[in-house]
């Protein structure tokens, strides 16, 4: 499980669900070296960015027409324990596409998913986030894989911050 407001960047795994380091794979989008070349990289790049509380990545990736006053301050309120991505479904037809993914936290000792199909439009060579569906998922189950993608199962992993 990666649950870091901060990354050693060279040896930490990305908290995307990547597999690779956060040097590898999140941070030269967080940094504006590169931009995610496909609606799924900038859905993993945005996760990634919610964890390390990144939030001017944030509002740079969300389309100014989408934003209806979203601030860097109001993303900062809170402090979620995220536990870990899981990428359902990505499809892009043209420069328009969709991602349906579960972000799974903890908030107030309470395991939750934000369910969502996000929406992603393409301009000037850039990808970003329009607005999103919300959807309701069901916690796992005690002998499910757990959330946060450790091999254990769920009853022997995240459920035990439950208690």
């Amino acid at each position: 499980m990666v649950n870091i407001n901060s990354v050693d960047s060279a040896s930490s795994q990305c908290p995307c669900g990547s597999l690779q380091t956060y040097v590898q794979c999140c941070e030269p989008y967080h940094l504006n070296y590169s931009v995610a070349d496909t609606p799924e990289c900038l859905m993993r790049s945005r996760y990634s960015a919610f964890v390390l509380r990144h939030f001017t990545y944030l509002i740079l990736t969300h389309h100014p027409d989408y934003l209806q006053g979203l601030t860097e301050q109001q993303l900062a309120q809170g402090n979620t324990q995220w536990l870990g991505l899981e990428v359902v479904s990505s499809k892009q037809q043209s420069d328009h596409a969709e991602v349906t993914f579960k972000a799974w936290f903890i908030d107030n000792k309470q395991i939750d998913a934000i369910y969502e199909c996000s929406s992603f439009v393409k301009q000037q060579n850039r990808w970003f986030y329009t607005q999103g569906q919300q959807m309701t998922t069901r916690l796992p189950g005690r002998n499910d894989p757990c959330i946060c993608n450790s091999g254990k199962k769920f009853k022997q992993c995240c459920a035990k911050r439950l208690s």
